[in-house]
């Protein structure tokens, strides 16, 4: 699921990450275009009422694509994401456009 809200600053917007308590992790990042896909830099936080989730401030008016990584080797896509794009690899980002 992806939340928006107003960002900090006027060219930003606030944009929450989130997977249901009932998917089962011991670690779960998110990894996109925002962050170099770099599948160490935003690990999400579990709690029993929200599941996973992270905040992000990104640039307002962009599309970025991304996708979770679970327990550092499985991928999943955000299954309430604005769309979906294609990939070389034969699979499919998440979208959300800000």
């Amino acid at each position: 699921m992806v939340m928006r809200e107003a960002g900090i600053r006027p060219e930003t917007v606030r944009v929450t990450f989130q997977l249901p308590p009932s998917q089962w992790a011991s670690t779960a990042h998110v990894v996109g275009d925002f962050n170099n896909w770099d599948p160490r830099s935003h690990p999400l936080k579990y709690s029993l009422h929200n599941g996973w989730r992270i905040t992000l401030e990104l640039e307002r008016g962009r599309a970025y694509q991304y996708r979770f990584l679970l327990n550092g080797s499985r991928w999943c896509n955000d299954w309430n994401a604005d769309r979906y794009v294609a990939t070389p690899f034969g699979g499919e980002n998440s979208v959300v456009e800000t």
